[in-house]
């Protein structure tokens, strides 16, 4: 577990942190329609994916590498074991000069994520999950502390951009009754941290990229959340295009209590 936290926080500060604030032009490009990459994600995942190669010999599913060859997310079906790798998780808040930003690794076996890593370069923090073993936080046991019981209290996130605009409208309605709906950080990295941490009581996505998604889920169940398909299946690591809805929340009963307010009417 410490070794690969060492290699996500020398890989920032070799490649990522350094053009913090400081890209270059030609060093932010768009690699699909509203999808920003940067230098730094690139080289980046070329550092952490060789390394995480020689510390344990299974194929990377990285962010860039699918980007360029969509066919590496089938390991993910047919591998015993993958590395997830998301260089510069919030790279449109890394091009912009603000601080929630993560990079971010996990570790897949047998379609279940058994351990992951997030770092959070601009406050240094570090947070680990193993399955089974718990949720850290900069060495710390992470225990989520309790949520309200009255929905009129929660604060959540609703990340509802990619859903069709009438399952949006909709959603954004029954939302009326929560307390507080924040935008969110737009970086996995940070929003998923801030569930454990106690900020947000709960998270919808629609949208659940694995090297997204893996890391933050462990951490949140590791550290006594649930991360789930709206079903009620827990959330497992997929190909891109599993678009059905997670929802993420700090115990079985917000969980419970969330779902009935989203998905009524």
């Amino acid at each position: 577990m410490d070794k690969v936290a060492e290699i996500l926080a020398e890989a920032s500060a070799e490649v990522v942190e350094p053009r913090f604030r400081a890209l270059a032009a030609g060093e932010v490009m768009e690699k699909a329609p509203g999808e920003l990459v940067t230098v730094a994600d690139r080289e980046a995942e070329a550092i952490i994916s060789r390394r995480l190669r020689e510390l344990l010999p299974v194929p990377v599913v990285g962010e860039e590498a699918v980007a360029a060859d969509p066919s590496l997310t089938e390991a993910l079906r047919s591998e015993p074991a993958v590395w997830l790798v998301d260089p510069v998780d919030g790279t449109s808040n890394f091009v912009a000069g603000r601080p929630e930003y993560a990079v971010m690794c996990s570790l897949v076996r047998g379609g279940r994520t058994v351990a992951s890593w997030i770092w959070q370069p601009e406050t240094a923090t570090a947070y680990t999950a193993e399955l089974g073993s718990g949720a850290w936080r900069d060495g710390e046991r992470l225990t989520r502390p309790a949520a309200p019981a009255d929905a009129a209290e929660l604060t959540g996130v609703l990340k509802s951009r990619f859903l069709a605009p009438q399952h949006r409208h909709r959603l954004e309605a029954n939302c009326e009754v929560f307390g507080e709906i924040d935008p969110g950080l737009s970086a996995a990295g940070v929003e998923y941290p801030e569930v454990a941490n106690g900020r947000f009581d709960f998270i919808f996505y629609w949208r659940t990229l694995p090297w997204d998604h893996a890391p933050g889920s462990l951490l949140v169940t590791e550290a006594g959340g649930v991360s789930a398909r709206l079903d009620g299946t827990p959330y497992r690591p997929e190909a891109p295009g599993c678009e059905d809805g997670l929802l993420v929340a700090a115990d079985p009963a917000t969980w419970e209590l969330t779902r009935a307010v989203l998905t009524a009417g």
